[in-house]
């Protein structure tokens, strides 16, 4: 069997505490571990947007980890939004 080489995008809003936890520093080590590239910043509602892009197997794997969060943080509600143009090389924390 050859391994999946499929790539994917998508972008999330992660609506809860979310902000004041270390978030965003904590979803760049893990998309980083997972040789993953994007973006991820605070939105002015409170809310943390993630914009990523890779391999399909590891991309879920982020995914399912962004649902739970680091510690600290408390997901009420994920949400799928558009993702488009070019994202950086690695995984990049916006200010």
């Amino acid at each position: 069997m050859q391994p999946d080489n499929s790539h994917s995008r998508t972008g999330i809003v992660l609506e809860g505490r979310v902000q004041g936890v270390g978030f965003r520093w904590w979803a760049r080590r893990e998309a980083n571990s997972l040789g993953l590239r994007g973006t991820v910043r605070n939105l002015s509602d409170g809310s943390v947007e993630v914009h990523v892009a890779g391999p399909t197997g590891p991309l879920a794997a982020f995914l399912a980890a962004l649902e739970q969060g680091p510690p600290g943080a408390v997901i009420t509600r994920v949400r799928s939004v558009s993702s488009s143009g070019d994202l950086p090389p690695d995984f990049t924390v916006l200010r």
